[in-house]
């Protein structure tokens, strides 16, 4: 109709369009469904900047992760600054919300809390861990039931690589009276082909373990491809 105006190609306030195009209105009438990505991540957002409505500002940030969540879950706070109206509270938001989905998809594997197989800890890591940038050594502590103690970030390295050492997984094994043990780490590369040195650090662990009657009942391995149980591969016995 002459004379009306696309709330979305022009800049127009988001207070200002008309009630049913405004991203809180719609998800309070119509629910989350009814939402774009976009739109949601203009609720977060919040406001605008400058010429740019808070939807568009949405748009550009879905853009600079080619329109991929799970790529934008990878967005530092220094790239997402890098976008024009995009300051530090922003990205600190967007960051905050995306490790709250990382955390509500390993949810369910944190209620049952019972650890009996390799993708039973697959699952467990996989949202934490699978698009994390830096390679991380983690291990959960279980009991003789295989209900979960305690989970452990034993150290945090680079891109291609970590350090582990054993006497602080044994020692925190032996204070929460653990008798099981899980391992696991990342591949930031996405290879989950377990190195020598992977398959070398577990056979220590596991002989280590041995010797003060804690089982280490599989090594892990995930990325956003999927994982490997150093067991169910046939890497380790």
């Amino acid at each position: 109709m002459e004379g009306t105006v696309n709330p979305v190609s022009a800049h127009v306030a988001i207070k200002n369009w008309p009630e049913d195009d405004q991203p809180r209105e719609k998800l309070i009438n119509k629910g989350t469904h009814a939402l774009s990505d976009a739109e949601l991540l203009a609720i977060l957002l919040n406001d605008g900047y400058k010429q740019k409505s808070a939807l568009t500002l949405a748009q550009e940030v879905l853009r600079s992760a080619s329109n991929n969540l799970g790529e934008m879950g990878k967005l530092t706070l220094e790239q997402l600054k890098k976008i024009q109206g995009i300051g530090t509270a922003k990205a600190t938001k967007i960051i905050a919300a995306m490790e709250l989905a990382r955390r509500r998809q390993a949810g369910y594997m944190h209620q049952k809390r019972t650890i009996r197989q390799g993708r039973d800890a697959a699952l467990y890591f996989k949202p934490l861990l699978g698009d994390a940038l830096l390679e991380s050594f983690h291990v959960l502590y279980l009991n003789h039931a295989s209900r979960v103690l305690q989970h452990r970030c034993i150290s945090i390295g680079g891109i291609t690589g970590t350090i582990v050492d054993p006497k602080v997984i044994f020692r925190e094994a032996l204070e929460l009276g653990a008798t099981q043990i899980i391992l696991c780490h990342n591949h930031p590369s996405g290879n989950l082909r377990p190195s020598t040195a992977d398959i070398q650090i577990t056979e220590k662990l596991k002989a280590a373990g041995r010797l003060l009657d804690i089982s280490v009942l599989d090594h892990i391995i995930v990325s956003e491809a999927g994982y490997c149980s150093m067991v169910e591969d046939g890497f380790i016995i």
